[in-house]
């Protein structure tokens, strides 16, 4: 027997599934433990051992890989919890990161934050300007070298980063992705003073052209890297010596996983790994129900996190958006705010509640986790509403002290408002539906999407407790929750349904039509970096499949458009119909006639895309059918619960989740509860079993 584990680390919490090649499908979830998220991981193991019935040693004898995916880096950028680096760049280029190539007032803030002029802040500086330092080199645009790298000055650089005590050096030169050997060099002197050093190279973690964005990344690969490669390096001896016969593989932001000993060097890959852990998992689940069009939303402890899947492939993107930054990685489009289940309500200086983005996470967690905290979350106000069970989460094995809950509440937000309790917590479960849909309408409706037009699905352990919620905000009709054995870890189910994907880019301006030769010679560079990780990987994959791009723009402008090339050597036919296939592309993002091709078409950057193909593809098992729609059986009792403060508490049925059979319909108000999550079915909608045990929530 071969099983299939997925691992999912979130803040506050670390979701597991197992599969195996007869079809078996087990979930378990285990509170996480920082600042070692390795406990949390091997707690969540033995969870899914003890439910085999089977030491955790013979469970992890007999797995064929771990695809592991994790919130923290992700978390540690958002919230600032990054140690120091250094920065070495280009002499006279340095200040590029404080300038921000004037987009850092701007990039990533709503059009309301824009209008708010006065409120713009262009404090988002990466490290402090004494941890930036300059090296005398430099190379022209096709990569020549027109100053040598100054190696002394070079050293004393480092020595001087040294002495301040970084935990890594970032080095982005300008021009390095045409010719890496300065910044290579660099690196062997960062060696040579500290064989330990963390060094990132802006030359193989982004190749791309455009000086600032490729310093950002570089840099906040940098941050998270030294940390990543620690945590990985720990949990898999961990995992060694409790017998781990195959390799662990972490998820990356591409939607492919990739071994743990290859993460850290491109560090900056794995941000937001757990949400493309659930648009893989949506993706797989959307077909085996005949959903091609899915937000896919994720509400984990600390995050809220939204990815799209138009027309059965999840949407892809370039680049992404963190603190105001722009960061160059191939990734699922994915967006994020912090406003989790553990997400911290507070009262700004204009009297306004806000909720987020900082997060009571595991340690201390909210207060009604009875571990020290004292500040409200999402969490106390479910619990004070009669959301979340009064006996704990985990089916009671995590209790829950509702005292404890009032109290924050009472303290924080209800008497500084001059509101009750219950009237305060409501306002908060109220304010986090809004900002929750206010990311899915700029997520959906600003890429051009109509969101009737989608099936939301909602996962994470505080995902179904505000879905249907959420959803109206935008105008969803249909909710997906996925239940059976998944629940709350269907993100970790879809690390379990991953593949190995890697990719590679490399920046080579050039005017359209392109030289077939210049293209042909770029792919196949591309393509041998792809192939020769893929067998570094430790895997024996089915297949592997190879996807090739180019990003292209009219001249004179920025907006560049991802355009699919074929296989096989290229001919100036093949390059015209590239260039056509861009400008239907531009006319379905910007709208007809939006294109100018007097102005010419640029080719920028070569990306490849290869996919191993693993032998496991968990599926979900079909569900026992229910002889009615009654689903009075599974009712296990009725508490008052508030789901909108102008209706107040009502008398709400409560449903075992495993009680459930395909066909039973819960009439709203109702709360389906499973021992990894809580499902709020709201007033006027209705909750419909399917055949796989998903919750489907309509309006009525």
């Amino acid at each position: 027997m071969a099983y299939v584990i997925g691992v999912d680390v979130g803040g506050t919490f670390t979701d597991a599934v197992l599969d195996d090649s007869a079809g078996t499908v087990l979930a378990a979830k285990a509170p996480s433990t920082p600042p070692d998220y390795s406990r949390g991981v091997i707690d969540v193991l033995e969870a899914l051992a003890e439910q085999l019935g089977r030491p955790v040693e013979e469970m992890l004898a007999d797995t064929h890989h771990i695809a592991h995916g994790t919130t923290s880096s992700l978390n540690a950028l958002v919230m600032g919890n990054v140690p120091p680096v250094g920065f070495l760049t280009t002499k006279g280029h340095r200040d590029s990161i404080y300038i921000m190539n004037v987009e850092g007032r701007y990039l990533g803030s709503s059009p309301e934050q824009l209008q708010n002029v006065m409120g713009q802040s262009k404090s988002h500086g990466l490290i402090p300007k004494k941890h930036a330092l300059e090296v005398t080199e430099r190379l022209d645009r096709d990569g020549n070298v027109v100053v040598a790298l100054d190696e002394e000055s070079a050293r004393e650089s480092i020595r001087v980063l040294l002495a301040e005590g970084v935990s890594g050096i970032a080095v982005s030169l300008l021009w390095s992705f045409r010719n890496p050997a300065h910044e290579q060099r660099i690196r062997e002197l960062v060696h040579e003073i500290d064989p330990t050093m963390f060094v990132s190279l802006s030359s193989e973690v982004s190749p791309r052209i455009r000086e600032f964005a490729r310093n950002a990344t570089t840099i906040m690969s940098t941050q998270i890297g030294p940390g990543l490669r620690d945590y990985l390096g720990e949990l898999e001896s961990k995992l060694r010596e409790r017998n781990l016969a195959g390799p662990l593989l972490v998820m990356q932001s591409n939607g492919g996983a990739v071994a743990a000993a290859e993460a850290p060097k491109n560090a900056i890959s794995t941000v937001g790994s757990v949400l493309t852990g659930g648009v893989v998992g949506a993706v797989s689940l959307g077909g085996q129900l005949g959903h091609r069009n899915i937000i896919a939303t994720d509400v984990g402890g600390t995050t809220f996190l939204v990815g799209l899947v138009v027309d059965g492939d999840p949407v892809r993107s370039s680049s992404t958006i963190i603190n105001h930054h722009p960061i160059n990685v191939p990734t699922l489009e994915v967006h994020a705010i912090g406003s989790g289940g553990g997400a911290i309500a507070w009262i700004d200086a204009g009297g306004n509640l806000q909720i987020g983005p900082h997060s009571a996470q595991a340690v201390p967690g909210p207060a009604c986790y009875g571990q020290g905290g004292t500040e409200p979350t999402n969490a106390d106000a479910n619990l004070v509403l009669g959301i979340l069970p009064e006996r704990g989460l985990l089916g009671g094995r995590k209790p829950l002290d509702k005292n404890l809950a009032r109290e924050a509440i009472r303290a924080r937000i209800a008497e500084p408002l001059g509101l009750s309790i219950e009237d305060a917590a409501a306002a908060i479960y109220a304010v986090q539906n809004a900002q929750t849909g206010d990311l899915l309408r700029k997520t959906v409706v600003e890429a051009g999407h109509d969101p009737r037009d989608f099936v939301l699905y909602a996962f994470g352990g505080s995902g179904p407790a505000h879905c249907a919620a959420y959803a109206a905000e935008v105008g969803v009709r249909e909710v997906i929750v996925p239940l059976g054995q998944v629940a709350s870890a269907f993100s970790a189910y879809g690390l379990a349904s991953s593949n190995i994907v890697l990719a590679a880019e490399l920046s080579d301006p050039a005017a359209m039509p392109l030289d077939p030769t210049r293209a042909d010679r770029n792919f196949t560079q591309l393509e041998n970096q792809v192939l020769e990780q893929l067998n570094r990987q430790g895997l024996t994959f089915t297949r592997v499949e190879i996807e090739r791009e180019i990003d292209m723009r009219y001249s004179m402008q920025l907006a560049e458009v991802a355009t699919p090339i074929p296989a096989g050597n290229l001919d100036a036919e093949e390059i015209a119909r590239a260039s056509d296939l861009f400008e239907q592309r531009y006319a379905e993002l910007y709208g007809e006639d939006s294109g100018f091709r007097e102005a010419g078409i640029q080719a920028i950057t070569y990306r490849v895309r290869a996919t191993g193909i693993l032998p496991f593809s968990p599926t979900l098992p079909e569900l026992k059918s229910a002889d009615s729609a009654d689903a009075s059986a599974a009712r296990i009792s009725t508490r008052k619960v508030c789901l909108d403060g102008k209706l107040g508490y009502v008398d709400t049925d409560v449903y075992d989740y495993s009680k459930l059979l395909a066909g039973h319909v819960l009439p709203g108000p109702a709360i389906v509860e499973v021992p990894t999550t809580t499902v709020v079915v709201p007033h006027g909608t209705t909750g419909t079993v399917d055949r796989l045990g998903n919750l489907t929530i309509v309006a009525q």
